[in-house]
């Protein structure tokens, strides 16, 4: 096994690595900016070097410091979290080239998935369903208009590279395409430095569910079932539980052996996830593929009483899945509600000093958490600040224990989304499990 990895990411994510890391007593290696030099993860790695100023371009984003620390370090392997550089295809090429490992799929799966036209062109010749829309880029807006007229309104506008819902947005009438065409373009041109749009048809009603995978450099693929991801607010998650109260086993079948499929089309290496949408008749169709470890990777984790990170580790080190298919089971029920630093009605970012924190505990209770008692969150990075993970026998005790835990958890100093879990917690919709991607928008905003 790696004797040193370095973690190349900040936060709640990178104390995870750590956690896993040091049970498998392998020497972790943190990055920080200068913002985050009194931060939790710095703390507990073995190891933690300075990389740059607060912004992310000139610390978590610089490719070229992050290796110098990974050769100082004898660093056999970095780990590259969620968002910053986890699907940047360069960075990956740039670490396989130093002869180190990238914890994570080769840089080849990252190219093929991280353009969202390229995944939908790899999805419709491997037979995976994709949503109806263009599998080229859309030129200009009188290309875009007609387009949208002839597959109908509402149309959803992408951006090819996009990701964190920047450069997506629901249009209902070429007046709005028009205004929403060049502005979505330019936005996603400043955030990924590629501004290529295409248009797809909105499911209506739809639920975002996806599969979680796990494949291995010896040709085996399987899925560790699915998660319902569908409260959201500007296309970013809230809430996430697993297994998704909406399929029927059937639908659940179909949909992992779809997920295998698409895996198996770029020849997938490592922890990764399928997203579908999903109608009200249970037809999905393909959205994209995160080609890392997801945020809401601990509800899989407690259903399946699998260390995703561990797994992620044996595959990227060339261990052939101990696992098998057919002894994997759903155990139970989970959620997970991210806890961000924002204004819960208007879901602007809320910086500041936390002066206290209460965090309630119990044995159903789990939190991967990125701050503590005096810590100052500071507006260069996400602003979720922790996930709070519940389990139970059943989804109602699940949803009964998140009740519990989230009316004694408490946070002063800055603003949370604590409030606006509370409310969704108390709608009957969410309570039925009927979390289409619009209950945010149809429950929670109708009503401010």
């Amino acid at each position: 096994m790696f004797k040193t990895v370095l973690i190349a990411n900040r936060g709640e994510i990178a104390r995870r690595i750590i956690k896993t890391c040091k049970r498998l007593n392998i020497r972790t290696v943190a990055v920080y900016s200068e913002a985050d030099e009194s931060s939790l993860h710095v703390k507990e790695a073995d190891e933690a070097h300075l990389i740059g100023p607060a912004r992310v371009n000139e610390s978590y984003l610089n490719v070229d410091r992050i290796i110098e620390v990974a050769k100082e370090t004898n660093t056999d392997a970095i780990h590259p979290g969620y968002g910053l550089l986890s699907e940047n295809t360069d960075f990956a090429k740039r670490i396989e080239d130093e002869g180190i490992t990238f914890i994570g799929p080769d840089a080849y799966a990252i190219n093929q998935m991280g353009s969202k036209l390229t995944a939908r062109r790899t999805m419709e010749e491997a037979g995976v369903p994709i949503i109806p829309g263009t599998n080229d880029p859309i030129a200009n807006t009188e290309e875009a208009k007609a387009f949208a007229n002839k597959i109908g309104y509402p149309v959803m506008l992408k951006a090819s590279h996009g990701g964190g819902g920047i450069g997506m947005q629901i249009v209902h009438d070429d007046a709005e395409l028009e205004k929403a065409f060049e502005s979505n373009a330019r936005r996603a041109e400043q955030f990924f430095g590629n501004g290529t749009m295409f248009i797809e048809k909105v499911i209506e009603d739809a639920h975002h569910v996806e599969i979680q995978l796990l494949a291995d450099t010896h040709g085996n693929v399987l899925h560790l079932f699915d998660r319902e991801c569908s409260i959201q607010r500007r296309h970013q998650k809230v809430i996430e539980e697993a297994p998704s109260p909406l399929l029927t086993e059937d639908t659940r079948q179909k949909m992992a052996e779809a997920a295998i499929k698409a895996a198996k089309a770029i020849n997938y290496k490592n922890a990764g996830t399928i997203e579908f949408l999903v109608d009200e008749d249970q037809n999905f169709y393909f959205l994209e593929m995160n080609t890392r470890l997801q945020v809401e990777h601990p509800v899989t984790e407690l259903i399946t009483g699998t260390d995703l990170v561990e797994q992620q580790l044996k595959v990227a080190y060339g261990e052939e899945l101990t696992l098998k298919q057919e002894e994997l089971n759903i155990q139970g029920h989970s959620i997970e509600a991210r806890i961000y630093a924002e204004d819960p009605k208007t879901f602007f970012p809320s910086p500041g000093k936390i002066t206290k924190i209460l965090l309630p505990e119990a044995p159903y209770i789990r939190h991967d958490i990125a701050v503590e008692d005096g810590y100052q969150v500071t507006p260069y990075y996400d602003p979720m600040i922790a996930k709070l993970i519940v389990s139970g026998n059943t989804r109602e005790e699940a949803v009964e224990n998140l009740k519990k835990a989230l009316e004694q958890y408490e946070v002063e100093g800055i603003k949370t989304n604590i409030p606006l879990l509370r409310d969704i917690l108390e709608l009957q919709a969410f309570k039925d499990g009927q979390t289409r991607t619009s209950f945010i928008q149809e429950h929670i905003l109708i009503n401010q």
